[in-house]
């Protein structure tokens, strides 16, 4: 995640993935709010979504960028797919939080919040670590970022697996399975998003090695 000490420099590139990891940070503290304070829901979703809408945009640019770029902080390869990965870790944000609504989710499971909470902190960390992809003096602090964001993805995997050993528990009818499979659907999107934040640390990782 930082640059090779032979090749050119375009902060550019940096800006736009520093800005990437808040929005994805942003939208997690609101779909923490949301599953924490279940209230004006609709609201909180609309919230989720337009931060979605500006992932997209940051992601356009940097498409863009890479397109009308000579000189690149790294592998082009690397940027496209550290671009893709932030990317589709707010979308799996915003799918969660649409499918709150779609489905009028009267209560959250309070695993849900739980697992929001972690990928609120793996999101924090790759907030604080971005702004370092350029800086070559940054190698261990950022190898120790990935790190802990792995450790994240642990928990909520213990988060993940709870539900599935207790969500049909006392499930008796129809409208009962209904709702424990779409409780289920939404437990998976954010222990995706969980997913998708590693998968960003491990590109890291391996541009550091790349690059070191």
């Amino acid at each position: 995640m930082v640059l090779s000490k032979f090749m050119p420099s375009n902060p550019k590139f940096s800006a736009r993935f520093a800005e990437a990891a808040r929005n994805a940070h942003t939208t997690a503290q609101v779909l923490v709010d949301l599953l924490e304070n279940y209230s004006d829901v609709e609201a909180k979703v609309q919230r989720v979504r337009d931060l979605e809408h500006e992932g997209d945009r940051l992601s356009r640019e940097v498409t863009n960028l890479l397109a009308e770029s000579f000189i690149v902080p790294f592998d082009r390869e690397d940027i496209i797919a550290l671009n893709d990965e932030l990317d589709d870790l707010v979308d799996d944000m915003e799918d969660a939080a649409r499918k709150l609504s779609l489905y009028g989710v009267e209560k959250p499971l309070p695993q849900m919040a739980a697992l929001a909470r972690v990928v609120e902190k793996q999101c924090a960390l790759l907030a604080q670590g971005m702004p370092m992809i350029e800086d070559t003096g940054k190698i261990r602090e950022l190898a120790r970022i990935a790190q802990e964001i792995r450790a994240l993805e642990d928990e909520g995997d213990t988060i993940s697996d709870e539900v599935q050993r207790t969500l049909y528990e006392g499930v008796t009818d129809v409208p009962g399975m209904i709702r424990a499979m779409r409780g289920g659907e939404i437990v998976d999107l954010i222990e995706d998003a969980s997913d998708q934040a590693q998968r960003v640390a491990k590109t890291v990782e391996s541009i550091l090695l790349k690059n070191a």
